[in-house]
């Protein structure tokens, strides 16, 4: 690193010097294809952190350069507002992006690869506490995550499980409306019978203040662990979480946490529409395989809300979870770096959770993040706080910026329809200058992309997620701007299924944007047939406008949801089983897992399967000297090739059914991260490119399918709720509140 120290003065004068100087057209575009071809040839060797800091500075030179001539060459003279005005803004958003670029460089100027240190001895090994804190998450749910944090590797007598349950509060069992009541009792006597059947404590507080936060930490008042464990509801780990992680805080005395990313086995409703989990590595992989990675370099790496080991010792020093914001993860991990508290990052998936499957939860999600973050940047305001060094101060401020993205999104979508509807030049440049400048920035930006994520980030991706996201997400800005403490938890609705495809019911303003942006791409081609002397302006802003119509047709398939029945995720595990049908036995493999059911495919011999009269049977398997058993019912066969595969479903789930799929599930963290590796596949941008454009014609077409669909149905009301169903389990759990009526039927979780 000192040799990136070193190199790094050089580099900054070298490029000072470059954006004050004076230089033609064509010096211009030499030194823009000379610097190019410098930076193409430093990426051959992306593993080298010197080459990887050329890199950086070449990108920044013409960066700088781009942002030198935009400052004194393109803006609107200031005695015309309505063309100062706009033009002004659109600069701004312009150079937030160029801030936001170089705080990214300083982030990733040398990522960390974490490896676990030996696992301590039984004797020196810490107690350790597991909260998962739950809201109104259904017991099927938190049975499973609850049977995966039994069966970490850990001495049981230092390993304790607590679910901390917010649904079942003592204000909401004493409620005045009955149904309430009603359900939280129903809720509270259930949980409390699965956890004494489980050996996990239950605790419910007096009321829910302060959310996941205050309810983290009123599991720190009943607890003693000297860690504390934190996964969300949804968050099953596997087997060797802790013996990947605990050995960390032997280490250093000093550290507070220890992250590990969060993976899904579900996709996100943009991969779900667009059909990409499979193939796409997904979005939240560039922030836990690229970025969470660089800030632990600066000791910067902060806490997530889940799948997370923390120092009891440190929480006492800040008076628990800090809950100001509604991120109350980020929250505390800037509180306890501020105090000199360091944390680390093991980009290893441990964990496997649920994300938010309908458009409306997904939203609803980031629009807590944002909030949320930009209350911390306004009230925590990292930028200035004492204790931290300036390299987190500068990682903290970036990570909370960023959410300022859906502005510089918007400003980048409408820009171009103020001059081809309204002939306002809010842009001065011809085609010569643009390409000498703007055009090698962009290749230099699209070049960088590929360059630091390109393994999980496909192109014009990260685009696509801004531009959904911003649609929605400027009135939450708008309102924690005006009123930063105004912002109140909200739950994330996950194990939501469509019974049917249809539009979201937050389609419309998609929409709306679609068919503005095509009557400017139709009225701009109009101008060009019309007007006797079409400007080269006019040229460059309808080619952008196409870029944000493209862009725009894309995002109508991410709100165009699809059907989608399945509930239960599966996991391929490849593990060998006898299954006993009557007195006879059959060796088996299990090919893959959910709690639901199993895919078996039979060794030698199967018996005789009648889908009209299903076969019953038990399924044994065994960890180590232990035998683990569960009752399963036939309910389908499909061949593949020349091997037949039969599904089998659980007959009941019991809290020993439950034991037993955790161990299937989540016995091996390879499964996890050969999946990860799997479609982390780098694209070229000219496949990455096409690859949109395809969407951006075949989505529209579908959403505009759907929207006819939707008229024909319902003529009076444009946009309807999509139903959301949760369907009917055979979980058994023990107590007798399971006698009582159902009151809800959704699930929700915090995260």
């Amino acid at each position: 690193m000192m040799c990136v120290t070193w190199l790094a003065v050089p580099a900054g004068i070298f490029g000072l010097l470059l954006l004050w100087l004076p230089m033609s057209l064509q010096a211009q575009l030499v030194l823009s294809f000379a610097v190019l071809g410098g930076m193409f040839l430093a990426m051959t060797r992306p593993q080298n952190t010197t080459l990887r800091l050329v890199t950086f500075v070449f990108a920044g030179i013409l960066a700088m350069r781009y942002a030198y001539w935009r400052t004194t060459e393109t803006l609107p003279n200031f005695d015309e507002p309505l063309n100062f005005i706009p033009g002004f803004l659109l600069y701004l958003a312009e150079m937030y992006c160029l801030a936001m670029l170089a705080v990214s460089f300083f982030m990733l100027a040398d990522p960390l690869k974490r490896t676990a240190p030996k696992f301590p001895e039984a004797a020196d090994l810490p107690t350790v506490d597991v909260f998962v804190p739950s809201y109104n998450e259904d017991a099927e749910l938190l049975a499973g995550t609850l049977a995966a944090a039994k069966s970490m590797v850990y001495p049981k007598d230092k390993l304790s499980v607590y679910l901390l349950d917010d649904g079942g509060t003592e204000a909401k069992r004493n409620h005045k409306d009955p149904r309430v009541s009603l359900a939280a009792i129903r809720r509270h006597e259930q949980l409390k019978a699965l956890c004494a059947a489980m050996g996990v404590h239950y605790h419910a507080r007096k009321q829910n203040d302060h959310a996941k936060a205050g309810n983290l930490n009123e599991g720190l008042k009943v607890s003693k662990g000297e860690l504390v464990v934190v996964f969300d509801a949804d968050h099953a780990p596997v087997r060797d979480f802790l013996k990947e992680t605990v050995g960390f805080f032997k280490e250093d005395k000093k550290l507070f946490l220890v992250q590990t990313p969060h993976y899904f086995l579900n996709p996100d409703p943009l991969e779900k529409n667009l059909r990409t989990f499979a193939r796409m590595p997904s979005e939240n992989e560039m922030f836990y395989s690229i970025l969470q990675r660089g800030l632990d370099k600066w000791n910067a790496s902060f806490f997530c809300g889940s799948a997370a080991v923390l120092r009891r010792s440190a929480l006492v020093t800040t008076n628990g979870f800090s809950g100001q914001s509604i991120t109350e993860d980020c929250e505390t991990a800037l509180s306890l770096h501020a105090k000199g508290w360091h944390s680390i990052y093991v980009d290893k998936p441990l964990i496997a959770g649920l994300q938010p499957e309908t458009f409306v939860s997904f939203i609803g999600q980031r629009a807590r993040w944002c909030q949320g973050m930009l209350q911390i940047l306004i009230l925590n305001r990292p930028f200035l706080a004492r204790g931290l060094t300036m390299a987190q101060r500068i990682c903290y401020a970036g990570i909370n910026l960023f959410w300022l993205f859906p502005l510089s999104r918007l400003a980048f979508v409408f820009s171009p329809l103020l001059y081809i509807f309204f002939s306002l030049e809010i842009y001065q440049a011809n085609i010569i200058e643009f390409a000498s400048y703007a055009l090698t920035y962009l290749v230099a930006s699209f070049a960088m992309q590929s360059y630091l994520y390109g393994r999980v980030r496909w192109p014009w991706v990260s685009e696509l997620y801004e531009y959904v996201q911003s649609v929605l997400l400027f009135g939450s800005i708008v309102s924690v701007v005006r009123n930063p403490r105004k912002p109140t938890f909200n739950v994330t609705a996950k194990g939501q299924t469509l019974d049917r495809s249809m539009l979201s019911p937050l389609a419309r303003p998609y929409f709306v944007i679609f068919f503005l942006l095509l009557a400017a791409a139709l009225y701009s081609g109009y101008r060009f047939l019309t007007e006797p002397v079409a400007t080269e302006l006019l040229l460059i802003v309808a080619g952008w406008n196409l870029i944000n119509l493209g862009l725009a047709g894309a995002a109508l398939g991410a709100i165009a949801e699809r059907r989608e029945l399945r509930r239960n995720q599966r996991l391929p595990v490849k593990r060998h089983a006898i299954l006993k049908a009557g007195e006879k036995r059959y060796t088996a493999i299990i090919q893959d897992a959910s709690f639901g059911g199993v895919s078996v495919e039979f060794l030698d011999a199967a018996p005789a399967i009648d889908l009209d009269n299903p076969l019953e049977a038990v399924v044994e398997l065994r960890r180590g000297g232990q035998l683990l058993a569960f009752n399963v019912v036939c309910r389908s066969s499909r061949t593949i090739g020349e091997t037949t595969i039969h599904g089998f479903a659980y007959a009941e789930r019991t809290t020993d059914t439950f034991m037993a799929i955790a161990d299937l599930m989540y016995s091996d963290q390879g499964v996890l991260q050969e999946r990860l590796v799997r479609r982390q596949v780098r694209r070229s941008f000219f496949w990455g490119t096409s690859r949109f454009a395809l969407w951006s014609i075949t989505e529209t077409l579908r959403a505009l399918r759907y929207a006819v669909g939707l008229i024909r149905e319902q003529a009076v009301q444009s946009f309807a709720d999509a139903p959301i169903v949760v369907k009917e389990n055979n979980a058994q759990i023990p107590g007798r509140a399971a006698d009582l009526p159902a009151v809800f039927t959704g699930q929700q979780a915090y995260g």
